[in-house]
């Protein structure tokens, strides 16, 4: 996993549409080895390329582990390095890393799970603010460039639900990202535990590869019915975003030339307008999911890209999707 395509991804240039409108990016990660290629330095030119994004909120990515002790803790070193991270951000004036989600294993013993989260707390000087623990999992045999590790029905496990109920019971947000194929497993999961806030990232990774390529209308269909039921929980929130990584198939990361913003539009109106639709602009909000889509196009594009899927839209909805609801998801100030 390498993001350094810098030279390919900035074929591409665009003026920046509404520079002045406000952008809170809500999902995003760093990866502290330089073989990885994002880090600080790389992070701050893609959010200062010319959008007013503002502030952003990390995502836990498996990043800067500790290399020592239990493994159920070692998922604080990250939070310390983030932390780390955000001060250096926050310390040149500019856009700066709000709050943080961060990784624990929800299967754990209440005890165990709460010495991770506090562990968390004591490490992120007050930036931190819930759990990602992913139940992607696809076992058809497609080839992904970011395949997921969870266990078979993990959201069904009696400890898992335990788990993302307690983050309720403490105040803190769960996040996940699954497949396309998963999506009422994961509305099962929203009922079991309707006191605790979840986001759902990147719309629940329709794959467009291996034996999904080809199906991509087909899998729409579906896949409007799955994202009207969940919308029917409202402790669920929707990160609108994610939908150009390789694995869900359009093709733009084996390109000679990155998309334009008009290009993406084509593509993935249809998707953005249905969560809107279902969710509504105040459970909704865009999310770069940089380095991960930059694999696919530059930060300016990307929004670009938004900017023109939410025109239609009155202000007060932009406000939300841009800003608003990452804000009062996690829990950030202005």
């Amino acid at each position: 996993m390498v993001f350094n395509n810098t030279d390919w991804v900035w074929q591409v240039r665009e003026d920046v549409l509404e520079p002045e409108r406000e952008i809170v990016d809500p999902h995003h990660h760093l990866w502290p080895s330089e073989e990885m290629g994002y880090q600080v330095p790389d992070l701050l030119a893609d959010l200062t390329s010319g959008h007013n994004v503002v502030q952003t909120v990390f995502m836990e990515c498996g990043a800067a582990y500790r290399k020592d002790g239990p493994d159920y803790l070692k998922p604080i070193g990250e939070t310390v390095f983030v932390t780390e991270s955000a001060a250096e951000m926050k310390a040149k004036g500019g856009p700066y890393i709000a709050a943080l989600v961060a990784h624990a294993d929800l299967r754990l013993p209440l005890v165990q799970l709460d010495e991770v989260l506090d562990g968390h707390v004591e490490a992120s000087n007050g930036l931190f603010r819930g759990i990602r623990h992913a139940g992607s999992r696809d076992a058809s045999g497609a080839t992904l460039r970011i395949p997921g590790h969870a266990p078979p029905r993990l959201y069904a496990e009696e400890d898992f639900r335990r788990g993302v109920q307690h983050l309720g019971s403490r105040g803190l947000t769960y996040d996940t990202w699954h497949y396309h194929h998963q999506n009422r497993d994961y509305l099962d999961l929203a009922k079991a535990c309707p006191d605790t806030v979840m986001i759902l990232d990147h719309f629940g990774t329709p794959i467009g590869v291996g034996p999904y390529e080809g199906k991509r209308d087909e899998i729409f269909e579906a896949w409007k019915d799955d994202m009207a039921a969940i919308a029917e929980c409202p402790n669920v929130y929707a990160k609108i975003g994610g939908l150009a990584m390789p694995d869900n198939g359009f093709g733009w990361d084996t390109r000679d030339v990155p998309p334009t913003s008009d290009e993406v539009v084509e593509q993935h109106e249809r998707w953005y307008d249905h969560m809107i639709k279902c969710f509504g602009p105040e459970r909704c909000m865009f999310e770069s999911n940089f380095p991960v889509d930059r694999w696919s196009m530059n930060y300016v594009v990307y929004w670009n890209a938004m900017k023109k899927i939410a025109a239609k839209y009155p202000e007060d909805a932009k406000a939300a999707m841009f800003a608003g609801t990452a804000r009062k998801v996690y829990s950030v100030e202005a």
